[in-house]
């Protein structure tokens, strides 16, 4: 299972992609759990210790590496577009309970993408996690739909789109579904998180397909709590936990498009 968890900034897309990735590591998988968020914080929603997280050098930061690998140390227009990168998980990346943590970086853009060394390291690297290797991969996206730009998601199973009951989330949604077929990912799927009540439920379910719609995660002042002690929402947080594994059942036997 190959998957991209997206939405727009402050739904909770990472709480949601840490414990997917716990849960697929608790069943005995091998776990690559991949933040693409320029603000990362992936790790920590993972429960990685910080002074593991201290030691893990963003790969875009890597630039000695991305230099030799694509060729252009001496003149940056001219680089491989497909440089060597399956080593990289296993040399830059740092495992704990199950689970490869990769910090991608971020790449400096203008406009609608960027054509450059470190973008190419991306996308041959996330082409990597998703096509050549056995391990299940949780990519977490940074907000928004700059990655689309960058077309760094192709290949994923499945977008996951975390909203939150609002237009603007339904708007990020529909955005989302629409760049996600152009890159040819038919898989959409949508989790509510942040839900309060019931109109909340209505609204989401007046407005989000029945067949792309995976689950609801309540509110739930656990997964703050977490935060502030530092932990796994998915140690601390037991309610939200199993919403989300049951969310994960989803996963499996969501119709094809």
């Amino acid at each position: 299972m190959k998957i991209a968890v997206t939405g727009k900034g402050g739904v909770g897309k990472t709480t949601i992609a840490a414990v997917l990735a716990k849960l697929y590591a608790e069943e005995g998988h091998r776990v690559v759990a991949a933040d693409a968020d320029p603000d990362a914080n992936l790790g920590l929603a993972l429960g990685f210790p910080e002074e593991l997280l201290d030691e893990i050098v963003p790969i875009t930061a890597l630039k000695k590496l991305i230099e030799e690998r694509t060729g252009a140390s001496e003149d940056p227009t001219f680089y491989k577009l497909n440089p060597k990168v399956d080593d990289i998980p296993d040399t830059y990346g740092k495992e704990y309970q199950g689970i490869k943590l990769l910090l991608l970086g971020t790449v400096e853009t203008a406009g609608g993408g960027c054509v450059c060394p470190e973008n190419a390291i991306l996308r041959r690297l996330i082409n990597n996690l998703v096509l050549h290797r056995k391990d299940v991969a949780i990519l977490d996206m940074e907000a928004g739909l700059e990655h689309f730009g960058r077309a760094t998601t192709q290949g994923v199973d499945r977008f996951i789109v975390v909203i939150e009951p609002g237009a603007r989330s339904i708007q990020t949604y529909r955005n989302v579904k629409r760049l996600a077929k152009d890159l040819g990912v038919p898989e959409v799927g949508v989790i509510a998180n942040k839900v309060r009540n019931m109109e909340d439920e209505r609204f989401i379910l007046t407005y989000i397909p029945k067949e792309e719609f995976l689950g609801f995660v309540h509110y739930n002042t656990e997964v703050a709590d977490a935060d502030r002690n530092g932990v796994s929402p998915y140690d601390f947080c037991k309610t939200a936990t199993e919403e989300i594994r049951k969310i994960k059942e989803n996963l499996l036997f969501c119709p094809k498009h």
